[in-house]
C-alpha cells in the first residue's frame, strides 16, 4: 500500500485510529491524508477536519459485448476489489471507529466530539473532529 501523509499535520486522534484500521485492509492500494481547509478554532471549541483519499486494488476482467449490435468483441474491464460501501461495512464493527455518521456513493463522513481539559487550566474546550473518506481512481491518487 502506498501512503501519502505529506499534506497532513498529524492531528486528530480519531484520524490516527482510522488510518491504523485502513492500513490493515489488504484491498486498499493507496491512501492520501490531508488537512481540510475547514479546520479552525473559536471561543471554547476547536474544529479539526481531515480528508482521506482511498484507492482500491483492481482486477482485470474480460467482458463480451457487441459492437453496432453485429460484431462480437471482448473488452477489458477494470473492477475494484472493494468499493466505498464495502469499506463502510468493514469499518462498522471496528471498536473505536464504528459506522459512518453520513455516507453516500462518493464519501464516508465521521464526526467525533470530545471535551478537552488541558492541565493547569480552568477552562477546557470542545474538540470537534470531522474525517471524510473519498474513493478515487488510481490515476487521481
Amino acid at each position: 500500500m502506498d501512503l501519502d501523509t505529506s499534506a497532513w499535520s498529524g492531528d486528530g486522534d480519531f484520524t490516527i485510529r482510522l488510518l491504523e484500521t485502513l492500513r490493515a485492509i489488504e484491498e486498499i492500494a493507496f491512501l492520501r491524508l490531508q488537512d481540510a481547509p475547514a479546520s479552525g478554532t473559536g471561543a471554547g471549541y476547536a474544529f479539526l477536519a481531515n480528508e482521506i483519499f482511498v484507492s482500491f486494488v483492481t482486477d482485470l476482467r474480460l467482458e463480451r459485448a457487441w459492437r453496432f449490435g453485429l460484431i462480437p468483441v471482448t473488452r477489458r474491464v477494470i473492477v475494484p476489489r472493494l468499493r466505498l460501501a464495502g469499506l463502510e461495512a468493514r469499518l462498522a464493527p471496528v471498536e473505536g471507529v464504528g459506522s459512518a455518521d453520513y455516507s453516500d456513493n462518493g464519501m464516508l463522513q465521521y464526526l467525533r466530539t470530545e471535551r478537552v481539559i488541558p492541565p493547569y487550566q480552568t477552562r477546557g474546550y470542545k474538540l470537534v473532529e470531522m474525517v471524510r473518506v473519498y474513493e478515487v481512481s488510481r490515476s487521481e491518487g
